[in-house]
């Protein structure tokens, strides 16, 4: 099941403006790697109606041993139903995620919900400052939320583990979303080990993402994407430090029509090290510029 992953903010407004019955529920997911102001920034102002999610809380689990899982493991199957029926999602309700950042956080959650099997679920392209680009209203405060009845259903967009992973890279294609950078196994910040998986391509994430914080135009999303070889038929998998940066290129894959039920290495780059015995690649003969999330 595919269907286009994004709303405009004026699609978004003329939804809310309709019958109240056809309403979608709005959840913001404001979040930066290394921040935890997301919350204080949602009770200062948001989408009316909105409901925040805690990237950290509610779309990650606990980590195993030795790290293992990464930085952001997947959520339980549980844990996940029970985090987004308090968040109010419904089964057979529409539902609108956003941030500030890009939509990496909002994509981690649109990917996680249609893992789950929940497909009618859009990201507002450019976030809030597209919202209040338009100069449409702002709500403030804390927002009380009747329980939806949200339930996990079956689907077909599969999450990876490393020796998966490690398939897509040798018999498919298998996309590094994280700044090139720290691809090649230069300038990295953020984990204990540079470098990357064996025969991965690099794909930045936030290359895909314009100056205004919307996806690139469609034409030169499939531009970029296919000059690493997605194409629609060949298998693709994505991964980043910890499966965030990751679910950006599979929203920006699906933005494209280019596949929507690209899988995602959720334990990425930060699981992926955890095990000495696995191989780690680098390339430090192209130089790039840094940057990036987990």
């Amino acid at each position: 099941m595919h269907r286009h992953p994004l709303i405009t903010a004026s699609q978004l407004a003329d939804l809310l403006a309709g019958s109240p019955g056809d309403a979608p529920l709005i959840l913001d997911v404001r979040w930066e790697l290394g921040s935890d102001n997301g919350y204080d920034a949602y009770l200062q102002g948001h989408l009316p109606g909105a409901v925040f999610v805690d990237l950290e809380r509610d779309l990650s689990g606990r980590r195993g041993d030795g790290g293992s899982g990464g930085r952001h493991p997947m959520p339980t199957v549980d844990d996940f139903e029970l985090n987004m029926a308090e968040c109010g999602v419904d089964n057979d309700r529409l539902v609108v995620v956003y941030d500030d950042f890009g939509s990496l956080a909002a994509a981690r959650l649109w990917w996680l919900l249609r893992h789950f099997g929940k497909y009618d679920v859009l990201v507002l392209d450019g976030g809030i400052a597209a919202w209040r680009a338009l100069r449409l209203p702002i709500a403030s405060g804390f927002r009380m939320v009747e329980e939806g009845d949200f339930s996990v259903r079956r689907s077909r967009i599969n999450v990876l583990e490393a020796e998966q992973a490690d398939l897509y890279a040798r018999e498919g294609l298998l996309i590094d979303a994280r700044p090139a950078d720290r691809f090649h196994g230069q300038n990295e910040t953020i984990d204990p080990v540079a470098g990357h998986i064996p025969r991965a391509v690099s794909l930045p994430a936030r290359s895909l993402v314009a100056g205004d914080g919307r996806l690139l135009p469609e034409r030169e999303l499939r531009q970029a994407l296919g000059a690493v070889g997605i194409d629609g038929e060949r298998p693709v998998a994505t991964y980043c430090g910890s499966g965030v940066q990751a679910s950006l290129v599979a929203l920006a894959i699906a933005a494209a029509d280019l596949g929507g039920q690209v899988p995602v290495y959720i334990g990425s780059w930060s699981d992926w090290i955890t095990d000495p015995a696995r191989p780690v690649e680098v390339d430090v003969r192209t130089p790039a510029a840094g940057g990036g999330a987990g």
